[in-house]
């Protein structure tokens, strides 16, 4: 099996200015590498980002991660054994770099080995029924001794069974917040035995403080480690169907366990069901299709079958096989006259004032955003992440961006 994984390594200063970049306001993994591109670099961003935030209408100050404050983070990871692997470094996780949402840093406690194993995703209620309890030991003991990773979110019920469960064999828990800040409390004691053979992973600061909208985005990472998906219990609503909706958009396999049409703990799982998901109502059903997954191609071309939606990070690292120096690099205000060049004309307030016209609540790509305002999709991209540094937009899924309401002058 030849080795396809890039060798490419940030020197310590590189490191430390991406978790900058990625640390300040309104800088999410998309704009991250849209200005990596546009700038050959997290240092040439960081210095770019006051004026970008004024070009998209900013009302205050954008605020910046200090020096100090990534400082005391790095060395309070260091102390706590907590390592931070960059997008597209050897030790990254293969599937979830192709994702155009992938953290530009993750920080790992634990062996980074188990993240390079193929690896399956399973979760489900925290208020789980004791037969789905039972079913997730059997189903998370049948696929470690069949060679897989579990992965899962660390909450309560089918998440913490399936971790138990897989202890021997490699588990991985994806935390919402920061490594100091596990939750739930009941986490705390499983931790320390997880990473003695799998890893626990977060993309957020060291002592953040998991609030309500960090879950769904951890759960992205959940399913994008994964080949798949298993759904034991979910009632409708629920944050398991959320990792199911993700795993469809970053083409991974759903499965979902049937339940009684009595329980509420099995409406969201027999909806699946209904839309298309594969069946998992014996452990064989689940090692069968994964198994079959697994052997179509080898592990590392497998990683590969989905292209990123933005261009591949470049300046810093040659990441992905891409040669920075062959890279054409497009700089505000440029203007290039070699035969086929593109001519950017941006950061001008006309063009941002017209996106931020045509934007509403409702979300819309930046293909029809550009058919609309008539104008080149480049610039258009342009325009939207001077506006989402300004805190004006949010990306939803599928790459669409919508238009935040203005905030109460008073």
């Amino acid at each position: 099996m030849s080795d396809v994984r890039p060798r490419a390594r940030l020197t310590d200063e590189q490191r430390f200015d991406w978790l900058r970049l990625i640390r300040s306001e309104n800088i999410g993994p998309r704009t991250f590498r849209a200005l990596i591109n546009q700038f050959a670099g997290a240092r040439a961003a960081l210095e770019a980002l006051p004026e970008l935030a004024h070009k998209g209408g900013a009302r205050r100050p954008l605020r910046i991660a200090a020096v100090d404050e990534i400082e005391r983070e790095m060395i309070a990871a260091r102390r706590a054994g907590v390592r931070y692997v960059a997008l597209g470094e050897a030790e990254y996780p293969p599937l979830l770099r192709q994702l155009d949402t992938a953290p530009p840093v993750l920080c790992i406690r634990g062996r980074e080995e188990a993240l390079q194993q193929p690896s399956v995703a399973i979760v489900g209620s925290r208020n789980a029924s004791a037969a789905g309890l039972a079913f997730t030991d059997r189903l998370a003991r049948a696929l470690g001794e069949s060679g897989y990773v579990v992965v899962s979110g660390l909450a309560r019920g089918i998440d913490m069974r399936a971790h138990q469960a897989s202890l021997a064999t490699g588990a991985v828990g994806v935390l919402a917040g920061g490594h100091a800040k596990p939750y739930p409390p009941e986490a705390l004691g499983l931790i320390p035995r997880m990473v003695e053979f799998g890893a626990i992973v977060s993309e957020m600061p060291l002592e953040w403080e998991p609030r309500g909208r960090d879950f769904p985005r951890r759960n992205r990472i959940v399913s994008g480690l994964s080949l798949g998906v298993i759904v034991v219990e979910a009632a409708r609503g629920s944050g398991s169907l959320i990792t199911a909706r993700f795993a469809l958009d970053q083409s991974r396999e759903v499965m979902a366990v049937p339940g009684s049409p009595l329980d509420p703990r099995a409406e969201g799982t027999n909806d699946l069901l209904r839309e298309g998901a594969k069946i998992c109502a014996r452990v064989e059903d689940a090692v069968t299709l994964f198994d079959e997954l697994r052997d179509q191609r080898t592990y590392e071309d497998l990683s590969e079958t989905r292209e990123p939606a933005e261009e591949p990070l470049w300046g810093e690292q040659p990441l992905l096989g891409v040669d920075p120096d062959k890279t054409p690099k497009v700089r505000i205000g440029d203007q290039f006259d070699e035969p086929g060049a593109v001519h950017y004309d941006l950061g001008e307030g006309a063009t941002v004032d017209r996106i931020a016209q045509l934007l509403g609540p409702s979300p819309i790509s930046l293909d029809d955003l550009a058919r609309m305002a008539e104008l080149d999709v480049a610039k258009v991209r342009m325009a939207v992440i001077e506006l989402e540094i300004a805190g004006r937009i949010e990306r939803s899924g599928g790459g669409r961006v919508a238009l935040l309401p203005a905030d109460d002058p008073d």
